[in-house]
């Protein structure tokens, strides 16, 4: 008895992929060549020494909880430009507390001790990481944003800022500006009201 017309489908899709060369799965997802996450300056502020407490939530620094600014949730993947994740990269952040101050001698000793400033998450398999930080806020001319930094072993893949969409310090500040329409859509995201509080998706892709 000859096979039905969706049985002889099936049969035929088969062979077919058992036919296609090897190659083909990962000629189909190079084929995607994704642009990369455009890179900015890593500015003046980057730890001069990690600080001990390094972790993802950046609301506890050893054990004392900041009470101060908006908390929120900076989350996302890390993936090469074929879209695979980059397992085991680290993603670093770091930003200035609730007052517009960093935790480094150039900026006078001034931040708040209960905000740890700085954070660091290795991704797993699915590329994804996560922070529990605080909405940026602005200082010393700039507009809100966080430092972002991937590494990957020893090499450092990407440096950069993260912006918030709608902010009307945007359109003054200087770095942000330099970027043309396409960079500022990957660096300026919402940071919007969710179920577990306010959230920001950042994806970042990577030449890995």
């Amino acid at each position: 008895m000859n096979p039905t017309p969706n049985r002889r489908h099936l049969l035929i899709a088969s062979a077919a992929a058992l036919a296609a060369p090897a190659w083909l799965p990962s000629a189909i997802a190079q084929a995607k060549n994704l642009r990369p996450t455009p890179s900015q300056t890593e500015g003046p502020f980057y730890p001069v020494a990690l600080p001990a407490d390094s972790d993802a939530d950046l609301l506890k620094n050893g054990q004392v909880n900041d009470g101060q600014g908006q908390p929120a949730w900076v989350e996302g993947t890390v993936v090469d430009r074929a879209g695979v994740p980059v397992s085991g990269a680290v993603v670093e952040i770091w930003q200035c507390d609730h007052a517009g101050h960093y935790h480094h001698p150039g900026d006078g000793g001034r931040a708040d001790p209960a905000f740890q400033g700085f954070g660091k998450v290795s991704v797993g398999r699915d590329g994804r990481y996560r922070f529990r930080t605080i909405r940026p806020v602005p200082y010393g001319g700039r507009t809100p944003h966080i430092h972002v930094k991937v590494k990957l072993d020893r090499r450092e893949l990407l440096t950069t800022q993260l912006y918030v969409a709608g902010d009307p310090g945007n359109d003054r500040d200087f770095l942000w500006r330099r970027l043309d329409a396409e960079n500022r859509a990957a660096l300026t995201v919402p940071f919007a009201a969710g179920r577990d509080g306010i959230k920001a998706n950042f994806p970042i892709v990577v030449q890995a």
